[in-house]
């Protein structure tokens, strides 16, 4: 995930803030930070999001902040739009290259892990990897040019995790998550 975090911003002419570890474990020292540096972008986990907010953080009208790594709860969600950001909820484990899908969350409704990003694919099917109806749940597969090939030195895991869909998924070799999901009507990802 640090590629995403150092490489993307310089992509675009943007300068990258990185705090120590000690930092990160402040949360008065990274609000500083936050504040010194004119962050208009910042990445981290609902756990950090959550250590700010608890530190009395006012947050910062304008700034972009991307949740990920674990469950946003609709909770965290609301405190974190009160502050005037704007929160995007992104999905993807490490055996699809950083990140699968995207949301911007809004005010009301359930939190979603989006649709598929570019060259991503992802499929919501069940035991015999066949794709569930909108609304059923399954397990959440994706395929496209972000999957890892598999495990290092890992084979039975690798068959396991990393499969070919049946023709019931035009999508070749999917990556199974092991995540409970559903297709809401909109064709947006719920996780459950």
């Amino acid at each position: 995930i640090a590629l995403l975090e150092l490489l993307l911003p310089l992509t675009v002419g943007a300068t990258t803030v990185n705090p120590t570890e000690d930092d990160l474990r402040d949360p008065q020292r990274l609000i500083q930070i936050i504040d010194s540096a004119g962050i208009t972008v910042m990445q981290a986990t609902p756990a950090t999001w959550q250590l700010l907010l608890n530190a009395d953080w006012a947050g910062r009208p304008g700034l972009k902040l991307l949740c990920g790594g674990e469950a946003l709860p609709r909770e965290l969600a609301d405190r974190l739009l009160a502050t005037g950001a704007e929160l995007w909820n992104m999905y993807g484990p490490t055996e699809t290259t950083i990140w699968s899908s995207v949301s911007k969350v809004g005010p009301v409704g359930p939190i979603t892990v989006g649709r598929p990003i570019a060259n991503t694919r992802m499929y919501v099917v069940d035991t015999e990897l066949r794709p569930v109806p909108i609304g059923v749940p399954g397990e959440l597969c994706i395929a496209g040019d972000g999957v890892a090939l598999g495990y290092f030195k890992r084979p039975g895991l690798t068959d396991e995790r990393f499969v070919y869909s049946p023709s019931g998924t035009p999508a070749g070799r999917l990556y199974r998550t092991g995540d409970l999901a559903r297709y809401r009507s909109n064709g947006e990802i719920e996780c459950l």
